[in-house]
């Protein structure tokens, strides 16, 4: 039986981004050994989208990506100003998805993952 989901980040600094994960966005974890963290991310769910699809307002649009990684939060605007706070950029405006509210952290050394407020009812969190 599945229990869990375990998520990779790879980064050009894995240092840099370990860090952010700690003191950032405070995710508890443990070292492993040699400084290998591994973060508890909580509750977990997973969908399946289509590689193409019409963007809004027509056009076709699609993704290479096999695999995505974002992050959850129950109040997008709250934890913004949390992690503006503890010194996380962001990257861009809030975006109205239809299924939630997102925007981008920017991770250092790995890039840019998704922050959402979703709009229905998790199931990760049922």
């Amino acid at each position: 039986m599945i229990t869990a989901m375990h998520t990779l980040v790879y980064a050009e600094d894995p240092e840099a981004a370990r860090a952010f994960f700690r003191d950032v966005l405070r995710l508890p974890g443990v070292d492993t050994g040699g400084g290998w963290l591994i973060f508890r991310t909580g509750p977990s769910e997973m969908g399946v989208h289509p590689s193409s699809w019409e963007g809004v307002g027509g056009g076709a649009q699609g993704t290479d990506q096999a695999f995505d990684v974002s992050f959850m939060c129950d109040d997008l605007a709250a934890t913004m100003a949390e992690l503006r706070e503890r010194g996380a950029e962001l990257d861009g405006d809030v975006v109205d998805q239809g299924w939630g509210l997102t925007v981008g952290v920017r991770v250092p050394g790995a890039g840019t993952i998704t922050i959402y407020e979703p709009t229905y009812d998790p199931p990760a969190l049922g």
